[in-house]
């Protein structure tokens, strides 16, 4: 797993290449958050478009920085093109409470 976490037009930006699962969670959970409260950013923008597989430990750390912005009263916006993922995302309701958009410019945008 491939995890890249940086400032992005005052939104906290998550790159993940590879596999998110229960091998890989809680090494990411801690990255992102470190840099979540560190910088005191309100916002994240998680970029699911390089994940080759996801499974539900994966929902379950969205939905926990998910919380975590809410807590902050920020906003978690999802960047994907990937049909598995959108189908998982789909299936677990997240959509119903974090929009998807297509582009990271276009997820900042409505942050």
């Amino acid at each position: 797993m491939y995890l890249s976490v940086e400032k992005h037009k005052n939104n906290l930006l998550v790159q993940f290449k590879g596999e998110l699962d229960h091998h890989t969670t809680e090494n990411v959970r801690e990255k992102i958050d470190q840099q979540y409260f560190d910088q005191r950013i309100k916002n994240i923008i998680l970029d699911l478009r390089g994940l080759t597989f996801m499974d539900s430990s994966g929902i379950g750390l969205i939905m926990g920085r998910y919380r975590n912005c809410i807590d902050k009263s920020g906003m978690v916006a999802i960047v994907s093109d990937n049909a598995y993922v959108d189908k998982m995302l789909r299936m677990s309701g997240l959509l119903k409470i974090i929009n998807v958009y297509p582009t990271i410019e276009e997820a900042a945008e409505n942050l």
